[in-house]
């Protein structure tokens, strides 16, 4: 069977058609599934358009577009079954799985979380095996920040939930350092000041540049411990995902036709021999 290893092929794929413009067919305390808010947005089913609003669904209503930004949303240790199973646990996830493209052939590349990230972010390993600090394992290679930030556009970000400071190296609280990929590479260490940056909560940076359009080409999002399934349970981590994809898709932003969003796991949890992990893309031009 053809497995596509990493996640970067796609991207990569994505990405190099962003560039070349080629069409193709601040409150970090940061759970959001604690906002009322949260409930309202994900009880609407996304696999059909909202007759009150007018919204058009989330996928399947453009059949040519030119990508001019990709939003990659991580999360973490969870199986295929556990998420998009039959009797998986993420049911807001499952309806844009639903309305959208699904990876079902999607094995992640090793275990623990870092090798995932580095590989995901610059096609290997670089032969990191641990959760090695950025003290321990730089990586002195190529990476899609770097290839993003040495062109003139389209430019990147990262949005790292509970990060107190930009491009921070240090794990605490609910902020893990070995999520936020972006830190591990010195190359890109003044990049990485200017664009890896704290995301905050409903009203928070990220959610004030997805309202006002203001997102680069290629955006990583990093929940935190809790928000991405690491410490807390499926439903609040499906909870979170549900409402901040949401928000994404009725953004005028994606609503404009050129957003792509591409959510995935970085790992299961050990608990089957296989490592398949649920991958769910969401454009405008996906069937």
């Amino acid at each position: 069977r053809d497995v596509i290893r990493p996640t970067f092929f796609l991207l990569g794929a994505t990405l190099a058609m962003l560039v070349s413009g080629t069409a193709c067919s601040a409150t970090p305390s940061g759970n959001a599934g604690a906002d009322s808010s949260v409930q309202q947005a994900v009880s609407q089913d996304p696999a059909a358009a909202n007759p009150a609003t007018g919204q058009k669904a989330p996928c399947g209503w453009e059949k040519h577009a030119t990508y001019q930004h990709v939003i990659w949303i991580w999360m973490e240790n969870r199986s295929y079954r556990q998420i998009l199973g039959s009797h998986g646990g993420a049911s807001h996830l499952a309806a844009f799985a639903k309305a959208c493209g699904t990876a079902t052939n999607y094995d992640a590349v090793s275990h623990p979380s870092l090798p995932n990230y580095i590989a995901a972010t610059s096609g290997s390993t670089h032969g990191i095996s641990s959760d090695c600090d950025t003290s321990s394992c730089p990586v002195h290679g190529n990476s899609l920040f770097g290839q993003l930030s040495a062109a003139a556009s389209p430019g990147w970000a990262a949005y790292a939930e509970n990060m107190a400071h930009p491009c921070d190296q240090g794990s605490y609280g609910r902020y893990a350092a070995r999520h936020n990929p972006a830190v591990y590479y010195p190359a890109l260490r003044a990049s990485c000041l200017t664009h890896d940056l704290a995301m905050g909560g409903t009203n928070g940076r990220f959610a004030k540049h997805l309202a006002a359009g203001h997102l680069p080409g290629f955006t990583f999002i990093v929940p935190n411990l809790c928000d991405d399934g690491h410490d807390c349970a499926t439903a609040t981590a499906d909870s979170w995902l549900g409402y901040w994809l949401s928000r994404i898709t009725t953004s005028p932003l994606y609503r404009g036709g050129t957003s792509a969003v591409v959510v995935t796991w970085d790992e299961n949890d050990n608990s089957a021999t296989s490592n398949q992990v649920a991958t769910v893309v969401i454009a405008p031009t996906v069937a």
